[in-house]
């Protein structure tokens, strides 16, 4: 047990000097924090770009004394710097960097939660940590989760996040401005869920009544109700991160649409429907992504441009495609940075971005 000692953190750093002096000896820096160097010498890290790691804090162990926390301002920047310089570094895979950004945010998840910090500062610090979680993962293909991370685990992290927030704005002594905002990111991610369903029907009606809240119940019910036209024209207007956090549904949802149609078209001889009908309606990024699915469920084509619906041809097998979403998210940046998007207050309900109008 820690003690019950109050503590705000003073480290004025992203990482400890200690624990990266630690890291040095122990050589387990990770090469995104590394210093350049001449060849041959050991690893020595940048103070500018080693972020603290995670520790699992054992029963009976110490609070780790102020020096060795960093304060809510630290963490912040902490979280501004994976989300603008490590999120879309080009020196790693994808998988590592999502890999290395999820235990840097569960690290600073921690460093709040042994601090005497709570309301508007805390929300803060959780709201940008979780964007950036959501957003790294959303970046993710499946074949890039191969043997570099496991997805369970990232999956783990995220809804981690959404607890430790939810509690944040539950212990608050009011409604925090984009709580909302993530209240709605928490149903889209746990899309189809009962349990999550109830727990934001039974969120103030204030609150339920705010347009990113209103739009993900729109889009949870269409989910529930298999109505793709009406689902794929929600996911459309959806801003960048409500997109990310209803992404790893779109495989399940279009795989259901097909199946519907080939239930309701497919005959002996065979009937055809043109892909470009399909790009719209599932909101496919082009044509060759249409033909994808349409293989992957073993159903023939036809010339290339139209897809054919014979009896006992439509198979599921393994997961849904998860397909690139480019038009469903990726498209959303509108020319943003992630850090943009992580640190703005607020994002546009119709997923397109606005410049402010100048203070």
């Amino acid at each position: 047990m820690f003690d019950c000692e109050p503590r705000v953190g003073v480290c004025p750093d992203m990482c400890p000097a200690a624990e990266r002096a630690r890291r040095e000896k122990e050589r387990r820096l990770h090469r995104l924090e590394m210093a350049p160097g001449p060849r041959g010498e050991p690893p020595r890290a940048d103070p500018r770009r080693a972020v603290k790691e995670y520790s699992r804090p054992a029963a009976g162990k110490p609070r780790p004394p102020p020096s060795q926390l960093r304060p809510p301002s630290v963490l912040l920047a902490t979280v501004r710097y994976l989300a603008g310089e490590v999120a879309g570094s080009a020196d790693a895979s994808r998988a590592e960097v999502a890999g290395f950004v999820a235990d840097r945010l569960r690290a600073v998840r921690l460093d709040l939660t042994l601090q005497d910090v709570s309301g508007a500062e805390a929300a803060a610090v959780l709201e940008a940590a979780l964007a950036t979680l959501l957003a790294v993962v959303a970046r993710l293909g499946p074949e890039e989760t191969r043997g570099h991370t496991d997805p369970v685990l990232l999956q783990k992290q995220v809804q981690e996040g959404f607890g430790s927030l939810r509690r944040c704005y539950e212990r608050g002594a009011g409604t925090q401005p984009r709580q909302a905002a993530f209240q709605a990111l928490f149903l889209l991610y746990n899309l189809g869920s009962v349990e999550v369903l109830r727990e934001i029907l039974q969120l103030p009606a204030s609150l339920r009544a705010c347009p990113p809240l209103r739009r993900a119940l729109a889009v949870d019910a269409a989910f529930r109700e298999g109505n793709a036209a009406r689902l794929f024209r929600l996911l459309r207007t959806l801003p960048y991160l409500q997109s990310c956090a209803v992404q790893g549904h779109v495989g399940r949802a279009r795989r259901e649409a097909l199946a519907r149609f080939a239930r309701a078209l497919s005959t002996a001889k065979g009937q055809a429907l043109p892909l470009d009908y399909m790009v719209h309606l599932l909101a496919l990024d082009d044509a060759h992504e249409a033909q994808d699915l349409c293989r992957s469920h073993g159903l023939p084509l036809d010339g290339g441009d139209r897809v054919v619906f014979l009896r006992g041809r439509y198979a599921e097998e393994g997961p849904p495609p998860a397909g690139s979403c480019q038009v469903l998210v990726e498209s959303k940046l509108g020319g943003r940075t992630l850090e943009d998007v992580v640190m703005e207050e607020e994002e546009e309900e119709d997923g397109v971005h606005r410049p402010r109008s100048p203070t």
